[in-house]
């Protein structure tokens, strides 16, 4: 196994190496078996395991804190940090654990290496199998559109999945290096989830992060597909920011988030109008939501755990379109529309929203996209926009729909 350079980071966690090469060549070092995650922020590889955050009745965020209490400072003067993925159903078992090595870099956005293509994924070998077919998820977009017509609720979320399976065991390092280089702006992410399993994906949304007394939330919702014409590609996005329909889907989660995160802060600021963020499949729109924290006790992962799930990967209200997503999803989401990052024993952390992933097993992977319906939603739109978000992951491997 090849040597990581080891985090001996002040109390805040903050990466702040500027060499060239410094976030790439962790990237680089991954193999299957780390805990890989690059934020804005930072990039991160982890080996080994400290200490596992059990499973039990008390909220996740007491468990992790007590988790990295019990751990005393490595010899090098690194302080423990947690890391790991997080469920959808808050009640289900989270994959969190305090790594016996930190490797830490910048962002990989700062990285001019970056910019050096990944290896072209094949192009053969591949089946698809969706679930639920286009089809018959079109047909629950609609069921869930009549019942909001009804006054049921305002918003679900309905996600489809493709199974994808290949000749050969997968290319984790490989598919990684295709997710990080073709979004480096956003979070990339490699984490274990069970023996054999490995949770990756490249999600463009923040749930919230905690640096100091500074909490940031950068909620995303309504969305449409980039186009390869320059021209096409901006009217879309002109188009996005004037959808009467997508202002309003994002408008729910904006004021959830808002309402959600104000007894945490003793100022908070949310702009009036959203703006326009992008990856390389989709335009999104965006709100960046900034907040004082009241208590400097309340860590990064407790409220993330009271945001969760947002509208923008459930619906509202949320109890109801929990009920909804159950009655139509024929699968378990498991960790996809849970959270991945990491949290220190001070509270900071960055916790962010698990989309644009696949959960990777032998030879198979299992995508995830889903789609904001509300009572203007079209079926056949809402369908192709599940198809525009399979896009990042097809494209790191090289498969078709």
């Amino acid at each position: 196994m090849s040597t990581v350079p080891q985090i001996a980071a002040p109390r805040s966690t903050e990466a702040s190496h500027s060499a060239v090469g410094a976030a790439t060549g962790l990237l680089d070092a991954y193999r299957g078996e780390d805990r890989f995650l690059a934020t804005p922020t930072r990039t991160l590889l982890a080996r080994g395991m400290r200490a596992a955050v059990p499973h039990g009745s008390e909220p996740l965020a007491r468990r992790v804190a007590d988790t990295l209490a019990a751990l005393s400072p490595a010899p090098d003067g690194a302080v423990p940090l947690v890391l790991g993925a997080i469920p959808f159903d808050p009640a289900a078992p989270a994959a969190l654990v305090v790594p016996e090595t930190v490797g830490a870099g910048p962002a990989l956005a700062v990285d001019p290496l970056v910019a050096l293509p990944a290896s072209a994924p094949p192009r053969t070998g591949w089946t698809v199998r969706p679930e639920p077919g286009p089809e018959q998820y079109a047909k629950g977009v609609a069921a869930a559109v009549d019942r909001m017509w009804e006054g049921e609720f305002s918003k679900v979320v309905l996600a489809r999945t493709l199974q994808v399976t290949g000749a050969e065991d997968l290319d984790l390092p490989a598919m990684l290096q295709r997710l990080a280089r073709r979004d480096p702006d956003g979070y990339t992410f490699a984490l274990p989830t069970a023996p054999g399993r490995v949770l990756l994906g490249a999600s463009p949304e923040l749930l919230v992060s905690r640096r100091g007394g500074l909490l940031v939330a950068n909620p995303l919702a309504g969305s449409a597909p980039r186009s390869a014409d320059l021209a096409e590609d901006v009217r879309r996005a002109a188009a996005l920011l004037e959808s009467a329909k997508d202002l309003y889907e994002h408008a729910v989660v904006v004021d959830a988030v808002h309402q959600t995160l104000a007894p945490y802060c003793s100022s908070i600021e949310v702009p009036a109008r959203p703006s326009l963020v992008r990856t390389a499949a989709l335009w999104h729109l965006s709100t960046t939501v900034t907040g004082t924290l009241a208590d400097p006790g309340v860590s990064a992962l407790e409220v993330a755990s009271a945001l969760h799930p947002t509208p923008a990967v459930c619906g509202t209200p949320t109890d109801v379109a929990r009920a909804v997503i159950r009655e139509t999803e024929p699968f378990d989401r498991g960790f996809f529309t849970g959270m991945v990052g990491w949290g220190d024993a001070d509270g900071n952390g960055e916790w962010v929203v698990t989309i644009r992933c696949a959960e990777a097993e032998g030879r198979s992977l299992r995508l995830y996209a889903g789609a904001g319906i509300v009572a203007a939603s079209e079926p056949a739109a809402e369908t192709g926009e599940t198809t525009a978000k399979f896009r990042t992951f097809l494209d790191a491997v090289g498969a078709e729909l």
